[in-house]
């Protein structure tokens, strides 16, 4: 059950004009069984909306769009790292973007900051998948891993495809910096990572789903077992609107845009149907809540 939320300010300065804290970072948290499971705030991203919208039905998507407040040319999803930790272990699944993808995210070592956890704290790291924003933020400055003393696990799949020097030559011009990206911070753990597979135990209560599609060994975790049990979704369904209110139409973000959907749709009709928690990387803030069924899709439901 989720027992407590908190927003934790940290002022990394003061502004010159009324001495305003320059940075604010989200800190949720939720208890399943023995384990604390907290969401930490890595920034947002800002990207061109025509990146996710485009070749969409025009006139429904507006419509979907005014609904939820959104309109222009940008859109700043949230970015929602999720910790667990049990007694034993404290588990990171993702790491963030670090400071080399873009501005607006790259944040989670002050949020680590906030909560007094030292990243040398961290006993493992597990990758949904292996985009800018869910894994540049592996290596420090030094390019050692940002989390020294981690192993790593990654679903073999995604590890195949990213680690292929083959891959940015077939990924398209739009992504040739991902595979770039992936394949050099990956090699970085190479002698210190673990694979897996769809429906593997990967650590105690935290088993994989694979939920292909977004990229082509995307995986989800379902953490806990039964009605107490939370699924952490990565990019898997990306935003609280249009993936909801419309999960089989395509997204730009999706790197196969027919299996994304596909997926999307079955997953939602799982999590609607079970009344499971979810974690959303891109859900708004903190990124908790429940997936709820309506007439024509679904709705998210925060909390």
């Amino acid at each position: 059950m989720i027992t407590r939320r908190t927003l934790i300010q940290r002022t990394a300065g003061l502004a010159v004009a009324g001495l305003v804290p320059q940075a604010v970072w989200a800190n949720a948290s939720m208890t399943l069984g023995d384990m604390q499971i907290d969401t930490l705030s890595d920034g947002n991203l800002t990207l061109p909306a025509d990146a996710f919208f485009n070749d969409l039905p025009e006139a429904e998507l507006q419509a979907i769009l005014q609904k939820y407040d959104l309109s222009g040319d940008q859109f700043l999803p949230d970015c929602n790292v999720t910790l667990i930790r049990d007694g034993e272990r404290t588990i990171l699944v993702d790491v963030g973007a670090g400071p080399d993808f873009m501005q607006s995210a790259g944040k989670l070592s002050e949020a680590l900051d906030a909560i007094g956890l030292d990243p040398s704290e961290v006993t493992h790291v597990v990758f949904t998948h292996a985009h800018p924003d869910h894994l540049w933020g592996l290596l420090d400055d030094f390019d050692e891993p940002f989390f020294e003393n981690a192993t790593y696990l990654i679903g073999k799949a995604e590890w195949d495809y990213w680690i292929d020097p083959q891959t940015v030559d077939k990924i398209g011009e739009a992504r040739v910096t991902f595979a770039l990206g992936a394949k050099r911070r990956l090699e970085a753990i190479e002698d210190n990572i673990t694979f897996f597979g769809d429906g593997e135990e990967i650590l105690p209560g935290i088993a994989a789903r694979a939920t292909f599609g977004h990229t082509p060994g995307h995986m989800a975790l379902q953490v806990g077992s039964g009605t107490d049990s939370v699924m952490v979704l990565g990019d898997c369904i990306g935003n609280h609107h249009v993936a909801f209110e419309r999960p089989t139409w395509r997204s730009g973000s999706d790197q196969d845009g027919d299996r994304g959907a596909q997926t999307r749709a079955m997953l939602l009709d799982q999590l609607a149907g079970e009344q499971m928690h979810v974690i959303g990387f891109h859900l708004p803030r903190p990124g908790i809540g429940r997936v709820e069924k309506k007439e024509d899709g679904y709705v998210f439901i925060a909390g």
